[in-house]
């Protein structure tokens, strides 16, 4: 089987980053966390939705004679990753998920949340919520461009495999931007008259996480085309891995300076716990990488 991307494939990475470097820039990252922390409350750009749903982002898996692009889970992991590159806020997979289920989510014209392990995110911004629930109450949370709400009652979401690769495809584009910050920053900040990206445990930093980049992207991508439920929990505790110990790396070349509003690297880290939160426990996620592991031995597979 042939992992590799085509063409298509590749120009659809480019064009979504070309696009959201557009719709949602750095800079208007760094204001919108800034703005929060200030005390202004989190609100969802409605504009920017609507660019995504414009751009086919939600409607992408929806079948051409259901005006969708008609392409599969392959497709929308590059995207998911793009999106998690750019630390692109709000309920980007439950919206997704309910395209050509839900009225205007396909379109970006509706906000769907979903409620998932007793946590809500985007509630009060939301048009429209997978799962039910009897009681809502604000929780604070460590990402200030997620908002929750604690729920209580009715009954949860269910993401399926779709979700969780999506949301594994967020975590890898979080750890793949997280390594992009640390070697930009190792190679112009200097200690002793040198740039720190010379020493070698700073190197030894930096490859380790590139090697988590590429076994999660790796992971992701290959359990997107098989569907796998056992490759999908492989992909996800790799996506997740990467994406904190990743940010947490970079913090650390940083230093000091990587808990300022002025860097990306906490917002990464403080994002990518948030994720890890959602959808499949690493517990789940390890008893199904077991219950594979069963079978083969049980069956004669090595």
């Amino acid at each position: 089987m042939d992992f590799r991307l085509t063409e298509d494939q590749q120009a659809l990475a480019a064009g979504t980053r070309g696009l959201l470097a557009r719709v949602y820039p750095v800079e208007r990252l760094r204001q919108d966390a800034a703005g929060t922390v200030a005390g202004a409350p989190a609100t969802l750009d409605r504009g920017v939705w609507r660019a995504l749903g414009e751009a086919g982002f939600f409607a992408l898996r929806l079948p051409e004679e259901r005006g969708g692009l008609g392409l599969g889970l392959p497709e929308a992991v590059l995207v998911f990753e793009e999106a998690g590159r750019v630390l692109l806020p709000g309920p980007l997979v439950s919206t997704h998920l309910a395209a050509g289920r839900v009225p205007g989510a396909a379109e970006g014209t509706a906000v769907v949340t979903a409620v998932d392990g007793g946590l809500a995110e985007w509630l009060e911004e939301s048009d429209h919520v997978l799962g039910s629930y009897d009681k809502a109450e604000p929780v604070r949370s460590v990402d200030p461009l997620t908002p929750l709400h604690r729920v209580e009652g009715g009954a949860p979401a269910t993401a399926g495999a779709a979700g969780e690769l999506l949301t594994s495809a967020q975590q890898t584009g979080s750890a793949a931007r997280a390594l992009e910050l640390a070697v930009r920053h190792a190679g112009i900040r200097e200690q002793f008259g040198r740039p720190i990206g010379s020493f070698q445990a700073v190197k030894h930093l930096c490859a380790d996480m590139l090697v988590r980049v590429e076994m999660a992207r790796t992971a992701v991508r290959a359990a997107a085309v098989t569907g796998d439920r056992a490759e999908t929990a492989a992909a996800r505790l790799l996506a997740d891995e990467a994406a904190v110990r990743n940010a947490r790396d970079c913090l650390q070349i940083f230093g000091g300076m990587g808990f300022t509003w002025e860097a990306e690297v906490h917002l990464h880290i403080k994002r990518s716990w948030i994720l890890r939160s959602r959808g499949c426990s690493v517990a789940e996620c390890e008893e199904a990488l077991a219950e594979r592991l069963m079978n083969d031995t049980l069956w004669g597979v090595s």
